[in-house]
């Protein structure tokens, strides 16, 4: 069960920040996470950091997700269209039902919060 182990998750979030750091630089990096509309998906997505470092993995990582899909969501009808256009994932997203969830999901993100 290494999948909630309290060092590797530390080390992953560690990883996954200093990543993102040198990808788009420091202060850029700063900007991002501190915009007045995505204050909230900052905080949880920290404060999950912090509960996985105190020692509640689970609750921790549920927390990081729910900040990491309100701090990324405008990024998901990008995402969507990028993978529409992949070969054989675009065959599997233009399925009867699969179309109407993705759809949905591509929609529902393009809408201004």
């Amino acid at each position: 069960l290494l999948i909630f182990d309290k060092a590797l998750l530390a080390m992953g979030n560690l990883m996954f920040m200093a990543g993102i750091g040198c990808i788009i630089g420091p202060q850029r990096t700063y900007q991002f996470f501190f915009q007045t509309h995505k204050l909230k998906g900052t905080l949880f997505f920290f404060g999950g950091i912090l509960v996985v470092l105190v020692g509640w993995p689970l609750v921790g990582m549920l927390l990081e997700t729910y900040g990491a899909f309100l701090l990324f969501g405008g990024l998901l009808p990008h995402v969507v269209m990028f993978l529409r256009r992949a070969p054989v994932i675009g065959h599997v997203l233009n399925l009867p039902g699969i179309k109407l969830i993705v759809d949905r999901i591509a929609d529902d993100s393009k809408s201004p919060a």
